[in-house]
């Protein structure tokens, strides 16, 4: 049991003090803050830039400027309108020297509604056209209702939102905020099974190519079984997975809350993601059914790392099993909107998919506690299984040389295991 220990300890200390390692995890914390602060970034950049956009206006009818300039400046402040009173070679003119942002001409069309264009150096730009647009759309609904002698009051209503609220009988079944809430953390943990799995599975793979290649496997079979070698490995690469998800999970946190208590959050989302507090359930059943998906991947990926001799053979060998984690991600993600269809229903108790699809059932619905029990009891009975049998062939893997890139290498690795006994 030392000796599983020491290859737990060298697997993570390895791998934890690698530039890779680092690297990868440094990016990813960036981009957490990044993503969290995102709108502060974009503002940061743009202070440098002019504060308002100024857009020439030629008004043929005399009669929509005013109108246009105040539902403008109701949508967009920082946009400022000018009625320019020249022709329209002068206006283009400023446009090219870049002096105005761009024009735009109103008149009224056959039905006698406005109608307008733009014009700027480039139609690059969505926001600034899209929201004249909006305004010269409001102006028209204006005029409309207008003619038909509508009073404020009645325009509004006609306009308004209609209450529509979708309640559940059962008395099991989620509400509709805590559907939307379990869908957001059900989605973001989804992601973070896949690439988990993906990611540290691969590395397994290729920690044990890289040591055969290099013959470093020969001294480590003579100082520690095969099999404690593999499961070192995986506890290791394990730990490691756990030790870049907690300082993630901090700087998410620590970003989110520090969100939260600004008045620039939107606090409609504020509310959505915590208005319930957090799903502590949901984030026991993300950590049990990852810490079983990756058992179950890691195991196969040691298995099929122990098959190669070279680097260059890992990503043909697993390839198999990465066809798996993809169809199950699939089929996660088309049950985010149907957590109830019948493959989602099936899936979820095959074991190769039960870590992401049982687990979105677990979060989108209210389930009997025994389907989640025999989805956990088959994927533990699953992981029991490739243990035993990856074991047998790791132990006869780690000793096979030259290329092996084929799964046909399972038989002469158990025959080599039978020898070792």
């Amino acid at each position: 049991m030392n000796k599983f220990f020491i290859v737990l300890a060298h697997t993570y200390l390895s791998k934890l003090k690698s530039k890779s390692f680092l690297i990868s995890t440094a990016i990813t914390l960036l981009f957490i803050f990044g993503f969290m602060n995102f709108d502060r970034i974009i503002t940061m950049f743009d202070q440098d830039q002019k504060e308002s956009s100024v857009v020439l206006v030629l008004d043929e009818t005399g009669q929509l400027f005013e109108p246009l300039k105040h539902t403008v400046s109701q949508i967009n402040p920082t946009v400022e309108l000018k009625d320019f009173g020249g022709s329209y070679s002068e206006a283009e003119t400023l446009v090219i020297d870049q002096e105005v942002e761009g024009m735009i001409e109103l008149s009224l069309g056959d039905t006698g509604l406005p109608e307008g264009k733009y014009y700027a150096m480039t139609v690059v730009e969505q926001i600034l056209p899209w929201q004249l647009e909006q305004a010269l759309q409001q102006v028209k609904e204006e005029i409309v209702t207008s003619g038909l002698n509508l009073q404020p009051e009645e325009v509004a209503s006609i306009y308004a939102p209609i209450q529509f609220e979708r309640v559940a009988i059962a008395e099991t079944a989620k509400t509709e905020m805590e559907l939307n809430q379990a869908r957001i953390f059900v989605y973001i943990l989804l992601f973070i099974i896949y690439f988990s799995v993906l990611m540290f599975g691969n590395m397994i793979a290729t920690e044990i190519a890289i040591e055969k290649s290099s013959r470093v496997m020969e001294i480590l079979i003579s100082s520690s079984s095969p099999v404690q070698q593999m499961f070192g490995k995986i506890f290791g690469i394990a730990l490691l997975g756990l030790t870049q998800y907690v300082l993630i999970f901090l700087v998410g946190v620590l970003s989110l809350r520090q969100r939260l208590s600004t008045d620039s959050f939107d606090q409609e989302l504020g509310e959505l993601i915590v208005g319930q507090g957090l799903p502590l359930h949901l984030i026991g059943y993300a950590f049990l059914f990852f810490i079983l998906g990756y058992f179950l991947y890691a195991t196969i990926s040691a298995m099929l790392g122990s098959l190669v001799s070279r680097i260059e053979d890992v990503n043909q060998m697993v390839s198999p099993m990465i066809f798996l984690i993809v169809a199950a991600f699939l089929i996660a993600m088309f049950g985010l909107s149907n957590p109830e269809a019948k493959i989602v229903t099936v899936t979820s108790f095959i074991p190769f998919f039960a870590p992401m699809i049982m687990f979105l059932r677990v979060g989108m619905l209210s389930l009997p506690l025994w389907e989640v029990l025999l989805g956990v009891a088959i994927l533990i009975v699953t992981i029991v299984l490739f243990a035993w049998v990856g074991a047998r062939v790791y132990r006869g893997g780690v000793l096979m040389y030259g290329k092996s890139s084929s799964l046909k290498d399972f038989k002469r690795a158990l025959q080599l295991s039978k020898r070792e006994k």
